[in-house]
């Protein structure tokens, strides 16, 4: 079989544009981008956009915007498929003229009934100079085509059972297998690396690649994602998109670095990556066989641990960001003070908001949370804290956690006797910041106003 001569790296990310890009998308994108940038290659970006009426402007933007918010950049493109049709349509004719292809009139009736006649063999037709007939790819009768996969190894397809199969309609319109493999020959793609849904496919395209006498690229197919319950991911799972995980309020780059782990892994299981780290260590030839489970939960862990690292400022800027995308606009100084609080407690930027919601707003109207922490014998509780925070001086987060703990331990209570019931006065609900924390950031006059509002 032969291989791309190159050595350069020449990779593409090719979805076709009929939606969202999915997060499966995304690592086959991340994958190409990673290879790319730890070669010094090429990443092209392609859109198959063939299928007219789905593949809309407005779903290349999509996946265009998805992939500037997970910050892979691209070196080249973004070409379009169906711009390309006019080279498309000369290979056809190069292959014709070849004999390597022919035209032929049979309709799919045809084909079921030759198959009928001569058993489980692949469909060979009978060319013809008819207008308007399919043109068709021959394949040889014996023998096979082997496509030697990265992950998988050597997988064999038999060409007796291969139809020769359709490369254009009737009306000259070339088809996806033929169109594929001549933009992967004629930008130079040394390296496909794709979900393994294609793989039925590449036979066909080797096939074509050969009869162009153009060089076969090397295949990596990535086993397809699944969710914790072991079937195919979906939107059952939680966010299936790109767009999704950015509006719940991941960050780019630890979405970058959950989806590079889903199926690689290093020589001594590292988990948390930066961008550089797994441009240095990605290598597809450790990518596994088997379906990787997409696990939120998992995800939503190790943003948490990416939001705890962030300096407070960048931290500041990607809450004022996801803010602002949800209509929600405060000072800057006063977030970066907020910030500074829940930094330790919020897992996603969309977690950030309802912590510190308390210091922009009223508190919030949580009739469960007064039922359980507002009761008389938590009042009582509450005006001996109002004392307690009338006189505390100054009124600093130290101080504060000095003077309620010596109530606490004088009165004989438990913290969240005490504690909880403050934090309902002042927030409304019982989820917060530290309560020290919180209490010092809102101040002494805004607490005691809320205090005094809950005892009343």
């Amino acid at each position: 079989m032969s291989t791309a001569s190159n050595d350069t790296v020449r990779v593409r990310f090719a979805p076709s544009p009929t939606g969202a890009l999915h997060i499966g998308g995304a690592r086959t994108a991340l994958y190409n981008w990673l290879m790319a940038r730890g070669s010094g290659g090429t990443f092209v970006l392609r859109i198959e956009d063939t299928d007219r009426e789905r593949s809309t402007p407005e779903n290349v933007e999509q996946i265009i915007d998805a992939l500037r918010w997970l910050e892979l950049d691209w070196d080249e493109g973004p070409y379009s498929q169906f711009e390309r049709r006019e080279r498309h349509k000369e290979a056809i004719d190069r292959l014709i003229e070849a004999g390597v292809a022919y035209r032929d009139p049979a309709t799919a009736e045809d084909v079921l009934a030759w198959k009928a006649e001569h058993g489980n063999r692949g469909y060979r037709g009978t060319p013809s100079d008819e207008e308007g007939a399919a043109v068709r790819l021959r394949v040889p009768d014996d023998g096979e085509t082997v496509v030697e996969d990265v992950i998988r190894g050597p997988v064999s397809f038999p060409n007796a059972a291969q139809d020769d199969f359709v490369i254009a309609r009737g009306d000259g319109t070339p088809l996806y297998n033929l169109a594929v493999a001549v933009d992967d020959a004629e930008m130079g793609i040394t390296d496909v690396v794709r979900g393994d849904d294609h793989l039925s496919n590449t036979p066909k395209q080797v096939l074509v690649l050969r009869a162009l006498g153009a060089d076969v690229p090397r295949y990596a197919h990535l086993p397809l994602l699944h969710g914790p319950d072991g079937k195919k991911l979906s939107k059952r799972h939680g966010a299936a998109s790109v767009q999704e995980l950015r509006d719940a309020g991941y960050l780019p780059e630890a979405v970058r670095n959950y989806l590079a782990l889903l199926g690689w892994g290093t020589e001594d299981d590292t988990t948390l990556m930066s961008t550089e780290e797994l441009i240095e260590r990605f290598s597809i030839e450790r990518v596994g066989r088997s379906s990787a489970i997409f696990d939120e939960r998992k995800l939503r862990w190790m943003n948490g641990r990416f939001m705890r690292e962030l300096p407070l400022d960048e931290y500041t800027d990607a809450v004022a960001s996801h803010l602002k995308a949800a209509g929600v606009e405060v000072g800057r100084d006063e977030l970066r003070a907020a910030c500074a609080i829940a930094q330790d407690k919020a897992q996603t930027l969309a977690e950030v908001w309802p912590l510190i919601r308390f210091l922009f707003e009223p508190p919030v109207d949580d009739e469960k949370a007064r039922a359980k922490f507002l009761k008389p014998e938590h009042l009582e509780n509450l005006r001996g804290v109002r004392a307690v925070l009338a006189e505390t001086d100054p009124f600093d987060a130290a101080t504060l956690e000095e003077r309620l703990t010596a109530f606490v331990e004088e009165r004989g209570l438990k913290p969240k006797e005490v504690y909880q019931p403050l934090r309902v006065a002042i927030t409304g609900t019982t989820v917060s910041p530290g309560i020290f924390d919180s209490v010092a950031a809102l101040g002494r006059e805004r607490t005691l106003e809320r205090v005094d509002a809950a005892l009343d």
